[in-house]
């Protein structure tokens, strides 16, 4: 999953993207908010974590801004405001939920979790396709009911695929939304982990499931009967 993190602390925004990337989430970060809303443009991220006090626009207005947009990606507020009148100002500015500085990263990762499972943008806990399902939140793929050893950035590629099954998805978008967007576009870092998720997938089922589309991208497809098939809710 891909986050927004929006901190103009360098130490905090550091920490908290360490311990995202470690736990295998795509992380920008935005030091402003101008940055933040310009990034929420471009990109779709799974949640965002919302520092109050910013530089050029703080949380509320970012929030504001976003919801009246229509964008319902869930808003985590980050702040060391724990007054009241703050933390019912963050919630009345579309915020989802509000976590007090400092915290335990722990509980951090516990309300993401939390957001995703109330499907503020409509994400699926649950992944299925063909011979393949995916739990997101305990991050444990499988392939014929046999568990995939996968790296973070294998399971993000399968994440990916699972949620655009059938279309062929081209490289630049996979570096976008499983790398981040600072990384070098020339690069075959895709083509090489792409390689290796398709052949723990062969080892296990047996199947070819990821194609390779000459001059575009690539494609998960069972080519058993299940053409067509979409990932499901459970």
């Amino acid at each position: 999953m891909k986050v927004l993190v929006v901190e103009d602390d360098r130490k905090v925004a550091g920490f908290i993207e360490q311990g995202l990337r470690e736990e295998g989430y795509v992380v920008d970060i935005a030091a402003d908010g101008e940055e933040a809303t310009m990034l929420a443009h471009v990109y779709s991220y799974d949640v965002i974590l919302l520092d109050i006090v910013l530089p050029k626009k703080n949380g509320f207005q970012v929030a504001t801004e976003l919801r009246r947009e229509g964008r319902n990606t869930p808003i985590l507020m980050l702040t060391s405001r724990d007054a009241v009148e703050d933390i019912v100002r963050g919630l009345d500015a579309g915020a989802d939920d509000y976590l007090s500085k400092p915290f335990r990263f722990d509980e951090l990762l516990a309300r993401i979790r939390a957001l995703v499972r109330r499907g503020g943008a409509d994400r699926m806990e649950t992944l299925r396709y063909g011979p393949l399902a995916m739990d997101r939140l305990r991050h444990v793929a499988t392939a014929d009911d046999r568990t995939l050893d996968l790296t973070p950035k294998e399971f993000q590629l399968l994440e990916y695929f699972l949620m655009h099954p059938e279309e062929v998805v081209r490289r630049t978008t996979l570096l976008e939304k499983v790398w981040d967007m600072h990384f070098d576009p020339e690069s075959n870092v895709v083509d090489v982990h792409v390689g290796n998720l398709r052949r723990k997938l062969k080892a296990a089922c047996g199947s070819q499931l990821v194609e390779t589309v000459r001059g575009v991208g690539f494609a998960l497809r069972n080519g058993q009967g299940h053409a067509g098939e979409r990932p499901d809710r459970s």
